[in-house]
């Protein structure tokens, strides 16, 4: 019986023995079942960035107005953060944390320069932390209250030395406190924050999502459904010049009406968004920013002065980008083409004979460089008979202006004088006396310039 007993168990036992080693050490080492899925990429630790292994924030967890692809908010508005903590918002709200536990500031805030962090003895009920002393903080007795589990960079040793937060306070007038009072709910401005790890400065607001409620009237082109009557004038939200009127930082601050925004600043100039009017001051907006300006000048004027406009238009100023490059090899054809043009900004006398006489392109200019300058057509064309197309006559006839931005009218006496003065050309057409004396008394003066007064050909016509 008990030979049969040993014939039995002997092959068996060593299988029964593999089945409970390999038990054991499934039980006593689980990490052995999750090794291949950290093949899988590094193991990061959690809070350190808003999503798990830093991959992009989906688009729709983004604030509302947010493009894509999403460049941020604007610098101009929102300066560069520094957030040098772990922080995971997910974890918390699973916990059934509001919004408000930790950011209670935010339903009393009338102003954008209001620290909104939490106090950091919030932190101390769960992590076990003492922030009563902020020269002596105490850490908790577990993980979770270490220095380093919340603070990015700690090392040992360090004490209470902390990487600081440097987080700018936003150039805009704003109040949560009238936001919450309207039941505007945080990922209405913020986006999905519960969903994320570490909130950065990507979840601040973006000025499109604010036209959901702050637009004009006149705005039905923009395609944003008007949900709240809420102020639509620029300077609801963005400061204003200094020397302007008050400065708008809190809701009981006095009211803003009037006065001209503030676009630049330390960190950037604030310019208008594309999909404002196409307003956007790209490269070709001195282009075309008299479409936007045509359509309403008002608003221009939230930024610009009207001397600002003027400055250009007058010639006082003359930006470089109004024409294209080699353009002073093409503008001859153009300033024939189109005078007018030219003279709203640059003064002939003054601007363009300057330069032509430096260059020997008139008359007084330098001989030794007039040959290689040529203005006119050659002598044969320009002032010889018979007189062609090309004739000074004719061209003197169809703009005369362009004569006298180089020529005074010393330079036409020479030839055309009335007393025979250089080559004696009679300037007076056919039956010219007929009726010079009706032209002699609507204006004397162009007589005057070849005659004398007493002379006996004025006698004539007087």
């Amino acid at each position: 019986m008990r030979a049969s007993r040993r014939s039995v168990l002997g092959p068996v036992l060593p299988l029964l023995m593999g089945i409970l080693v390999a038990a054991v050490v499934a039980i006593l080492a689980p990490g052995a079942r999750a090794a291949p899925a950290a093949l899988d990429g590094p193991v990061v630790l959690s809070g350190t960035s808003p999503m798990p292994n830093d991959v992009a924030v989906p688009p729709e967890w983004l604030p509302p107005g947010a493009s894509a692809p999403d460049e941020g908010p604007s610098a101009a508005i929102f300066p560069p953060q520094r957030i040098p903590l772990r922080f995971n918002h997910t974890k918390h709200t699973s916990m059934g944390l509001q919004c408000v536990t930790c950011h209670e500031g935010a339903t009393r805030s009338d102003s954008a320069q209001d620290s909104l962090i939490p106090e950091p003895k919030l932190c101390d009920g769960c992590h076990g932390s003492d922030h009563s002393k902020p020269e002596a903080v105490l850490p908790g007795r577990v993980a979770r209250g270490d220095c380093a589990f919340c603070h990015q960079g700690y090392q040992a040793g360090d004490g209470n030395r902390v990487a600081p937060l440097d987080l700018p306070r936003a150039n805009l007038s704003f109040t949560h406190r009238k936001h919450f009072a309207r039941n505007i709910a945080c990922s209405e401005c913020h986006g999905v924050v519960a969903d994320l790890q570490l909130a950065t400065r990507d979840q601040l607001p973006r000025m499109q999502g604010c036209f959901r409620c702050h637009q004009s009237s006149d705005s039905g082109s923009l395609g944003v459904a008007k949900a709240h009557a809420a102020k639509s004038a620029c300077t609801t939200c963005h400061l204003r010049e200094l020397g302007e009127g008050p400065v708008h930082t809190r809701a009981e601050g006095p009211e803003q009406s009037g006065g001209r925004m503030r676009t630049t600043f330390a960190t950037g100039v604030l310019t208008p968004p594309q999909w404002l009017h196409a307003s956007q001051h790209t490269p070709d907006w001195i282009q075309r920013h008299r479409e936007v300006a045509a359509e309403d000048s008002q608003f221009c004027a939230n930024c610009h002065t009207e001397d600002y406009c003027t400055a250009c238009h007058d010639g006082r100023v003359r930006p470089r980008q109004i024409h294209p490059a080699d353009y002073l090899s093409m503008h001859p054809i153009e300033a024939r083409m189109s005078t007018q043009r030219c003279t709203s900004c640059h003064q002939e006398q003054s601007f363009c004979l300057t330069c032509h006489m430096r260059l020997g392109v008139t008359q007084t200019g330098p001989t030794a460089v007039r040959e290689s300058g040529q203005f006119h057509p050659n002598l044969a064309a320009w002032t010889n008979a018979p007189r062609g197309p090309q004739h000074h006559s004719f061209e003197a006839q169809r703009n005369l202006n362009a004569c006298v931005s180089c020529h005074t009218e010393q330079d036409c006496v020479r030839c055309h004088g009335g007393q025979g003065i250089g080559a004696g050309f009679d300037p007076h057409g056919p039956g010219f006396m007929a009726n010079c004396g009706r032209q002699y008394r609507r204006n004397p003066r162009p007589c005057l310039v070849c005659h004398e007064p007493a002379t006996n050909e004025l006698a004539e016509c007087r």
